[in-house]
């Protein structure tokens, strides 16, 4: 089976623009307010606020313990415009080691402003954590659960200068 460069996709694609993108101009509102959370997990508090808040700037907005889980805590950093990227950890469960399964999360893409953007990047390499830049907008790299992350420089809504939302 065709895969990667050696597949083309165009006519497809262009099926599915014709049978399911609707006119921005005729799109309805959608139903959603926004992202309240995205949670993932984490095997240390402490390291991964030092992290997000320390390194990446998303201030530590709150901590407390899981509902779901006694022990386990579950805290909140402020990802902007009133977005949260909220964690878990699970103190004595053991989890196993986390495999990438189809739906599972591949990456998490958040947008910052270009001086904000070349300000973190800046730092990551400082920490000398490995970085993939892509396009001179996006640079891509692991958390400290090996969790995959996107800095943007293109403002929310846009990509690589087309508008997506």
């Amino acid at each position: 089976m065709p895969h990667g460069a050696d597949m083309d996709r165009t006519e497809d694609w262009e099926r599915m623009r014709r049978e399911h993108l609707v006119d921005a101009d005729a799109r309805p509102a959608s139903s959603a307010r926004g992202v309240h959370h995205i949670a993932l997990l984490s095997t240390d508090v402490e390291r991964t606020v030092r992290f997000y808040q320390d390194l990446l700037g998303f201030p530590l907005t709150e901590l407390f313990e899981n509902r779901d889980y006694q022990g386990s805590t579950h805290f909140f950093f402020d990802i902007g415009n009133g977005n949260a990227l909220a964690f878990f950890d699970f103190p004595g469960l053991d989890l196993g080691t986390y495999a990438e399964v189809l739906g599972g999360l591949h990456h998490l893409a958040i947008s910052m402003d270009r001086d904000r953007w070349e300000e973190i990047r800046e730092r990551l390499i400082a920490a000398g954590i490995e970085l993939h830049l892509e396009g001179g907008t996006s640079m891509y790299f692991l958390g400290p659960d090996n969790e995959r992350l996107e800095l943007i420089s293109d403002p929310l809504g846009e990509m690589y200068g087309e508008t997506v939302l």
